[in-house]
């Protein structure tokens, strides 16, 4: 094995047995000028070493996703909160046991956008099964943003089909992890939305949004912003559920308003069918 990247280096080894003794015997670290500057979390959370910090999260995702041979994906975005439709079944009858018309409306909502979940899970496995039989330089891989809802169904989708998958969590207030359909070996955590939203967009080779909240919305106006401005080059956008598109943004006002082109519309495609979504994909790319 190349020295660079021999985990066996004793220098190495011993420096982490060193902190990881302080961790199993449940020690606070406390700063040590004698420590290996990698090997000290006190230096490398100063504001001072930010940018380091910033290397590494853009490094590590990038460097391992390579790897494997994670070259082109499609970033599938939407809400957290939908749940699969057996659950949101089994919530609703739970709901109904107990009689409570709050509980009971909530739960009856959860299983009307289960749909959203199933949904997304079928147009991943479409391109999975797809993809796995075309030539390396031509599949494309699911990745999401690795945690429930929608991203769980779309990493659910590929890996039933047998593909790889890709997620990518953020750590947040509220402890939460990837969800257990990604890759583990390609399960990423970050601390930066900025790095993460970059490692988004650097394999992408389309991007599907369904129905979804702040988080999704932040995602796809940014996407669409890049693309607009140029400074990314042209994606397929396909934003699915084209009810709920037209009812929360209006995007004619905005043309009528003179805020955006006309022919920024065709930017996007609006679609109800996972099929759909894919066969524009593929047209796009002149993938027969």
């Amino acid at each position: 094995m190349d020295s660079t990247h021999n985990l066996n280096d004793r220098r190495i080894a011993d420096a982490w047995a060193t902190l990881q003794s302080h961790a199993d015997s449940g020690n606070t670290l406390h700063a040590d000028a004698y420590r290996l500057a990698f090997a000290d979390p006190e230096f490398l959370v100063r504001r001072e070493t930010r940018g380091i910090r910033l290397q590494l999260e853009m490094l590590k995702p990038d460097l391992d996703q390579q790897a494997q041979g994670i070259d082109n994906t499609i970033v599938v975005y939407g809400s957290a909160r939908f749940l699969a439709p057996d659950e949101a079944e089994a919530l609703l009858q739970a709901a109904e046991a107990e009689g409570d018309e709050t509980a009971i409306a909530a739960a009856r909502l959860k299983v009307r956008n289960a749909r959203w979940y199933e949904l997304a899970r079928q147009f991943a496995h479409l391109v999975a099964t797809d993809s796995e039989a075309r030539p390396r330089e031509e599949r494309l891989y699911i990745c999401t943003g690795g945690g429930p809802g929608i991203m769980e169904a779309a990493n659910r989708g590929a890996h039933e089909a047998g593909a790889l998958t890709v997620g990518l969590n953020i750590a947040l207030p509220h402890e939460q992890s990837g969800n257990r359909f990604i890759t583990p070996s390609l399960s990423f955590k970050f601390h930066y939305f900025a790095l993460r939203k970059m490692h988004f967009m650097m394999r992408a080779k389309a991007l599907v949004a369904f129905p979804g909240g702040f988080g999704t919305f932040d995602e796809l106006f940014e996407v669409l912003t890049l693309v607009q401005t140029g400074k990314s080059k042209r994606v397929p956008i396909v934003l699915f559920g084209r009810d709920f598109w037209t009812r929360t943004v209006n995007f004619e006002v905005l043309v009528e308003e003179g805020t955006i082109s006309a022919k920024d519309l065709s930017l996007f495609h609006l679609t109800d069918d996972p099929q759909d979504a894919w066969d524009y994909i593929q047209a796009f790319y002149r993938l027969d």
